[in-house]
């Protein structure tokens, strides 16, 4: 979602950033896919409106992709949307990396990142759980249910 918004910033003025962003903001809003299309229509028209059609196309062509967490159940969704623990995890890297400043070959690097690596798995922070499979355990039995009738 972030690189989708940025593609779409990309193409509307400095000063217009801030309301496209909001309008952004409230296709993933919506409670259903079915209104997220809806807006993702409502929103193009307004971008068409403030003379943004480049943006109004992006959006109209691009912002489906982005719906993808809709058939997850609802408890993952704001998981699914970010990558904020693979982020925590590159810019811890980065930060290490950064105090070394210049290695002398490849694999010295990569033996400090898989140390970094092997410590997160290590710990309590590396054990914790991501996304509760509990909610999908609902669709599991639906489906075992289809192919024990079928």
């Amino acid at each position: 979602m972030v690189h989708f918004y940025r593609n779409v910033f990309s193409l509307a003025p400095s000063n217009k950033v801030r309301e496209v962003a909001t309008m952004l903001k409230a296709i993933h809003a919506q409670e259903a896919k079915a209104e997220a299309l809806a807006k993702i229509e409502q929103i193009a028209d307004k971008l068409e409106a403030m003379k943004l059609s480049r943006a109004a196309e992006l959006v109209r062509s691009g912002a489906i992709e982005t719906l993808s967490y809709y058939a997850f159940p609802n408890e993952h969704w704001r998981r699914i949307r970010t990558n904020n623990p693979m982020e925590r995890i590159m810019r811890e890297i980065r930060r290490r990396t950064r105090v070394v400043g210049c290695f002398p070959d490849g694999n010295s690097a990569l033996m400090l990142v898989g140390a970094r690596l092997r410590h997160i798995a290590g710990t309590k922070w590396g054990t914790r759980v991501y996304l509760d499979m509990k909610h999908f355990r609902p669709v599991e039995e639906l489906t075992q249910q289809a192919n024990e009738a079928g």
